[in-house]
This record gives structure tokens, sequence and C-alpha cells, in this order.
């Protein structure tokens, strides 16, 4: 065969495969008709601007359960968890001096009603006399002194014996409120001194107290609003607000108190993850719905003016509401979404 019988061939051959790349090459992006749905046009919108910020789960006041005389620690009767109520004795403080003292002051009330009965005695016998012109008015008066300083002896030992026992009486630990025992960890027969505190006792309900760096100082005020998220709770995320921002600053930092339905006071002195309110700044925030993730990314369907609808990556970051994120880039203000989820 020829050289010109072999070319109708190869036109016929190498028709079909450049029509092939060709198509390749003139394949346009792929999109979509809008049919039925639910739309939503974006707008920038002011919302509360959130700092993550830690926090500590404790209460407004800690009790503190002192021993108000030195001895020894014979008994603590709560551990820590423990549920005590205003007055409750917890526990008690022994000093072996008192007791020997007394015994010392009983000794003294003995030997005084002894020369008390004596005086007395006297005194009923210069009384007979003076009544029989014996002794003179003087001596009956000398003697009835005597009988009041001897009465007056056993009643100031008495007086000694008691204080003894009095103090001996303030051995007692009680609790100076009702709550729960954070704390008493000093061991049964430690050697104590007044003022040491044995135990620790919540006062009032749980707060939520924030530490803050000094530069948001002038951004936080009573009211702000306040979340908890922590997957450990039983609650979840829970929202409260600030009540009390102290004026002093400690370190760099400024504290806050916030108070938070939903706590117990088993979670005193719990650290969390927290957001604190610092003001307002504009943002896009829209329904959950309108976002879809595929492949580790979040995708939105945006609708062209001529009624296209495109696939637009976004970056997303939440928002105060669950149902609600915030999108921070991939569109903007004046750009359409599109669900097929909402209404025909």
């Amino acid at each position: 065969m020829s050289r010109r019988s072999y070319l109708p061939l190869i036109l016929a051959l190498t028709t079909p495969l450049a029509a092939c790349g060709g198509g390749e090459q003139e394949t346009a992006p792929k999109t979509e008709a809008v049919k039925g749905g639910e739309r939503l046009l974006l707008k920038v919108t002011p919302m509360a601007d959130m700092k993550a910020v830690g926090a500590e789960i404790t209460t407004r006041d800690m009790a503190e359960a002192t021993v108000r005389i030195p001895g020894i620690l014979q008994s603590l009767t709560v551990r820590e968890g423990d549920m005590v109520k205003k007055g409750q004795r917890i526990g008690m403080v022994v000093d072996t001096r008192l007791g020997y003292e007394s015994a010392a002051f009983g000794a003294q009330i003995a030997a005084a009603q002894a020369e008390a009965g004596r005086a007395q005695a006297e005194l009923e016998r210069i009384r007979y006399l003076y009544n029989q012109n014996v002794y003179a008015k003087a001596r009956l008066e000398q003697a009835e002194a005597a009988a009041r300083a001897a009465n007056a002896q056993v009643a100031a030992a008495r007086a000694q014996q008691g204080a003894v026992s009095s103090v001996a009486g303030q051995g007692a630990i009680i609790a100076p409120a009702s709550g729960r025992v954070l704390r008493a960890d000093i061991p049964q027969g430690s050697a104590v001194a007044p003022g040491v505190s044995v135990a620790t006792i919540t006062a009032g309900e749980p707060i939520v107290r924030l530490d803050l760096p000094e530069s948001l100082i002038g951004k936080v005020r009573v009211g702000a609003r306040i979340a908890l998220a922590d997957p450990d709770m039983p609650s979840g995320s829970l929202i409260g607000q600030v009540v009390q921002v102290y004026p002093a600053i400690a370190g760099g930092r400024v504290r806050l108190d916030a108070t938070v339905s939903g706590l117990a006071t088993t979670s005193v002195g719990r650290r969390v993850n927290a957001t604190v309110e610092v003001g307002q700044r504009n943002a896009i925030v829209v329904p959950r719905k309108f976002v879809s993730t595929r492949y580790g990314m979040d995708y939105v369907d945006v609708v062209a003016k001529d009624g296209a609808l495109s696939s637009v990556p976004v970056q997303l970051a939440p928002a105060a509401d669950s149902g609600m994120v915030e999108i921070l880039s991939g569109v903007g203000e004046g750009d359409t979404l599109y669900t097929a989820g909402g209404p025909k």
C-alpha cells in the first residue's frame, strides 16, 4: 500500500482524539440554578465581643473554724465534703494545764470555806457575849468584818475556778457558718495555737471568680455576660453575669465575681473555661443551617446576581447562641446565602 493510501486512515483516527482533548479544555465551572429553598441576605450587625479567660468556681466568703485556746486537738469530727450547720460543734481542743489550775482553785475554795466557817463561828460566839454585855460593840463589828472577808474569799476562789472552766469550754471548735467543709487537714493530736484554722467552710452561694488582664479593666462592667463551657460539667454551657469588679489590681490582673445559675458547692475550687463580654463589635452572624461541612471544610451556598448557585469556603467562629455561627471570611455584607432546608 502507498503512503497516499495511509493518509486518509491517519486523519480519520486523529480527528476523534482532537475532539476529545478540546472538550476537556472547554469545560466550565459547574453551577446550579436556585429552585425553592431559603435565602438570607448578609448584613453586619453588632454583637457582644467575648474574651476567653480562666475562671474558678468559689464562694463569696470562706468561713474559717479557728482555735480559741492553746492546746492539743483532741477531736475533729468533720472531713472534706461534709455539710455542717452554723453553731455545730466540729472539734475539741484540750489544754491539760487548765485541769491543774481548776484543781488548785478547788483547793483554795476548800480553804476559804474552812476559814469562812471559823469566822462565822467566832461571830456567833462574840454576838452572844455582846448580848451578855461582855464585849463591846467594836469587838462585834470586828468579828462581822472578818466573817464577810472570809465569805468574799470563798466567792473569789469560786469565780476563779469558774473562769478556768469557761476557758476550758472555749476549746470547743464551732462552725461559724452553714455550708460544705472544703478543708479539714489538721490531724488529731496536733498542738494548736489560738487563731489556727482547722477547717474551711463555704459561706453563701457559689460564684465564678475571673482574673482578667488589667488592660480590660475599663471594658468589663457589672452586668456583663459570661459563659462557662466545660464538657465535664453537668449542665454543659452555663450563662451568667458579672456582679462585682474589684478595684484593686494585683500582679497586673483584675478580679471579677459573676453569678451563674446551676452551680453546686461540690465544684468549689475547680478551674473552668469561661468567656466574658468585653464590649461590642460588628460581625456577620448566620444560622448554622446555612453552613455545610465537607472533608473538614465549611461551605456556604451563595446566590449570584444571575441566579446561579455556587459553594464558597468560609472561616467560622462560634457565636453566643449555639444555633448561630459567625462568618469571619469567605463572604461579606450584601451576599445572599441559600439553603435547601427552608420552606418550598
